[in-house]
Order: structure tokens, then C-alpha cells, then sequence
């Protein structure tokens, strides 16, 4: 089964309430099972070209990257050009364009943006990070953050100077430690996950979870996961209406059904963790 008709994909993005322009940018494609966010920073509203740059650069690369992927037959062959490779290459790539443009451009100098992606291959996800922009998972009804935070923030909860149930109030929340743009060099999460018929996955920008608790995220992801696009309309609409501090944008994706078979085996996966 193709990587088409095995995920499906919706999106949405907003400026939000207190913003005057939209910095987030955001895409799909079906073709490469390539989902992917960034979030624009700094500049002289230059956050907007830094992400949409980033979206630009890596859809490019990996396109090309998973292109040749898909040619090579041997199997064997082919885990040795892992698209965990490829992922972060082109997060790499993207770094160095967004340098590039800021030297030439005094009003793009500062600039920089977030990338999380996610590319859907076989019976695995293959994950690129870097900021706060976050992926999350729900699986049998539960939300889980496959990301961790590149903020000042999570790295004073983690050193325990603050509560995690204090973060939220945090006026470091939103200081990341990582972007696409700052340094020559970049640090690029990169990991894989394997993936079941029915997960569905979420990418979000912060201006979704600053402004929505992961347990209302989770609960409008079950009631509405058979609609993806009402789904990610809603999410937006919660955040706006909890004062959409900022530019808010989501991704979505949920794996279909591969057989009655797997169906049967995540059906009996699941009774027995519960």
C-alpha cells in the first residue's frame, strides 16, 4: 500500500488574535508522506521568510533525497540511506539558506524559525526537531509529545528550578535554545518511531499548546479524528478562543488500515494494554 493511500493529511493555520501577521508556515505532501512545521523568528518581520525558506528548502531536498530512495531496489541497500539521513540533511540545508539570506539582507539579519517534521515510510516515522514546535501522538485515546523542547524553559524544569505544572505561567516559555538560522552548525533531533494503523499525529506551534491543555488537545482529537479538517479547524478555534496570543498552525495525519488483519492485531494490542 503506497504512503498515499496509507496517511491521510489536514492542516490549518491562523495569525490569532493578537498578531498582525503570520510567521508560521506549514505543508504536506503525499507523494513523500512528508509532513512538516516551522516557526518564524526575529528579524525585521523576517520570521515570516526564515519559515517559509525552511519549508521550501526541505521539501526540495527530500523530495530528491526519498526520490533516489524509492530507486534503489536492493533492499539491503536501501538501510543504508536511512530517511533519518535524509531528514536531517535537509534541516541542514535549510540552516544554511536561512544564513545565507540574512547576510545578504539587512532586514532578514536575526532571523531564524523552528522545523519539526515528520516522514511516513513502511511501518515507521522518521522525526527531525529543532525549537519548540512540537509532535505529538495519539494512540488508543492517548496524547503523547514525541518532541522535546529546545527552550529555556524546558531545560530549567529539567535541571529542576521549576515545576512543570508552573511552566505554563513561565514569562521563558517561548526563549528557545535551538532555531534554524542562529549558528553555522545546527543540532538536529532525529529518531524513529514505528506506526500503527489508527495513530494519528500532530504537529503544532506553540501558539496551540501555549494556549490549549494537552488534555483538551487530546480529548477534541478523539471525538473528531474520523474528520481530520474539522479537527484541525477546531484546534485553531480553541486557541484563538483561550486569546491566541500568538500565530497558531497544525498538522495532522492519521494512518489507515492496512488489512483486516493488522486492523485485528491493533484492535487486540490495544485491549491488552489497557
Amino acid at each position: 500500500m503506497t504512503v498515499q493511500s496509507r496517511v491521510e493529511f489536514a492542516s490549518a493555520t491562523d495569525t490569532g488574535v493578537v498578531r498582525k501577521f503570520n510567521e508560521d508556515s506549514i505543508a504536506t505532501d503525499s507523494e513523500i508522506g512528508l509532513m512538516m512545521l516551522a516557526d518564524g523568528m526575529g528579524g525585521y518581520m523576517a520570521g515570516d521568510v526564515a519559515s517559509a525558506l525552511a519549508i521550501s528548502v526541505v521539501k526540495e531536498e527530500l523530495a530528491a533525497a526519498l526520490g533516489n530512495l524509492e530507486s534503489v531496489e536492493n533492499d539491503a541497500a536501501k538501510r543504508y540511506l536511512p530517511q533519518t539521513l535524509a531528514v536531517k540533511r535537509a534541516a541542514e540545508k535549510a540552516n544554511q539558506m536561512i544564513l545565507r539570506v540574512a547576510r545578504k539582507n539587512s532586514q532578514c539579519q536575526d532571523m531564524g524559525t523552528t522545523l519539526t517534521l515528520a516522514v511516513f515510510h513502511d511501518d515507521r516515522i522518521s522525526i527531525a526537531h529543532v525549537g519548540d514546535s512540537r509532535l505529538y501522538r495519539l494512540r488508543y485515546d492517548r496524547l503523547e509529545q514525541l518532541t522535546m523542547d529546545h527552550s529555556l524553559l524546558q531545560g530549567q524544569v529539567e535541571a529542576g528550578l521549576i515545576d512543570s505544572g508552573d511552566a505554563k505561567l513561565s514569562h521563558n516559555r517561548n526563549l528557545v535554545t535551538r532555531a534554524l538560522g542562529k549558528e553555522e552548525k545546527v543540532e538536529v533531533d532525529v529518531r524513529e518511531e514505528g506506526m500503527l494503523p489508527g495513530d494519528l499525529y500532530l504537529l503544532c506551534s506553540d501558539g496551540l499548546n501555549d494556549m490549549v491543555e494537552d488534555t483538551d488537545i487530546e480529548l477534541a482529537l478523539c471525538e473528531l479524528k474520523a474528520n481530520l479538517p474539522l479537527a484541525a479547524n477546531l484546534l485553531v478555534q480553541m486557541a484563538n478562543d483561550n486569546g491566541g496570543h500568538d500565530n497558531v498552525s497544525v498538522v495532522l495525519a492519521r494512518v489507515r488500515a492496512q488489512s483486516a488483519r493488522r486492523g485485528l492485531f491493533e484492535r487486540l494490542f490495544g485491549w491488552f494494554r489497557r
